[in-house]
């Protein structure tokens, strides 16, 4: 049978998919509202891009006050998670619930995961997460902060304290860090610790469709992992356009405040209405538990929105595997424009009257 040459764990493996009923409203992918225009760019198209984005790496380099050797450019960060466990390889290290992808992308390339569940609070049970590493020998671990799908930022430091306890790489993901109000980034802490990298990306403050992430830290480090990077793997729109949109610093702030403030106002709403467990986010996002004693599923609540031409995120369980865990009956709505957030909230409210009546 020709199925036999596909490699086991790639049987084994359950695709990431992304939803996409034609609903006008889509509140489901952490995407910023506010988008840029690309202007007009005189690009050689039978040309390759710069193959190491020299110009764009100089140019965050500046902004970030480290080297350009001490960064690397991705086509997003799935290019960089996936860069990542090519090179370092397993075990790696999850906390779960988190990014999907960490695990996906390490159950392609065949690399054992040591999956350890978040305390109640979704934070870092640090005994937990010291045994794994004590026990398993793992080369590299993933904290995302804020985290994804929960929202909230890890104890900073608890993830100082992995850092400098354990012998491995540790990759601090802040793709929504630029969400947060806390005002720390682990960027600052990259002269300290040679095993400490850094991911970010432009996807979340309103270029998504550039597909552009950054992995920051040693520069030994990261010349290792260069070497598995495909050639030209960021096109010469998304260099350029980059550098020309991340130069209005003044629209760039203006849109991630913006974000904020409708956060700030769609949590509000949230927590007034009855059967909803809303939960503080430093991200563009917001968590919400569905708890209307078995009245309205979370299939059911999905549908209805949909219905009413609004989309968000239903989550799993976020238990090993996706199974059962504290993410049951939960949902994860992205922070839209006034308008969108009022129109989700107005039918959630609808929604859950009608449940109750």
């Amino acid at each position: 049978m020709i199925e036999d040459l596909i490699k086991p764990n790639i049987k084994a493996l359950k695709a990431y998919t992304i939803e996409a009923p034609p609903c006008s409203i889509r509140l489901d992918a952490n995407e910023s509202p506010y988008g840029f225009p690309l202007g007009t760019f005189r690009l050689p198209t039978n040309r390759y891009p710069d193959p190491g984005a020299v110009s764009l790496r100089r140019f965050l380099a500046g902004k970030l006050g480290i080297e350009p050797e001490c960064i690397l450019h991705g086509n997003g960060s799935d290019e960089l998670i996936y860069y990542l466990l090519t090179a370092i390889g397993g075990p790696v290290v999850i906390p779960t619930p988190t990014f999907a992808m960490y695990r996906i992308i390490a159950e392609s390339l065949g690399e054992k995961q040591l999956i350890v569940p978040l305390d109640e609070q979704f934070d870092l049970d640090m005994d937990a997460m010291l045994e794994a590493i004590e026990k398993n020998n793992p080369k590299l671990i993933f904290l995302s902060r804020p985290n994804n799908p929960t929202g909230n930022s890890f104890t900073f430091g608890r993830v100082v304290e992995i850092i400098e306890k354990a012998d491995i790489l540790v990759v601090v993901d802040e793709a929504y860090q630029p969400f947060s109000t806390r005002g720390d980034s682990f960027v600052d802490l990259l002269p300290r610790y040679r095993n400490l990298l850094v991911m970010r990306t432009l996807s979340k403050i309103g270029l998504a469709a550039l597909r552009l992430g950054f992995l920051l830290g040693d520069k030994t480090i990261i010349g290792a992992i260069n070497k598995v990077r495909l050639p030209y793997n960021v096109n010469s729109l998304s260099q350029a356009a980059a550098i020309g949109i991340l130069e209005d610093e003044q629209s760039i702030d203006k849109g991630i405040n913006a974000v904020i403030g409708e956060r700030d106002k769609l949590f509000a709403e949230l927590s007034k209405l009855k059967g909803i467990k809303v939960y503080p986010s430093d991200a563009n996002f917001i968590l919400f538990k569905l708890d209307i004693n078995g009245s309205l599923s979370a299939d059911a609540l999905h549908k209805k929105l949909i219905a009413d031409d609004i989309l968000i995120k239903k989550l799993a369980g976020g238990g090993q595997n996706g199974s059962s865990g504290p993410l049951d009956n939960c949902f994860r709505v992205t922070v839209g424009t006034p308008k969108e957030n009022a129109a989700f909230v107005t039918s959630l409210r609808k929604i859950i009257e009608e449940t109750n009546k």
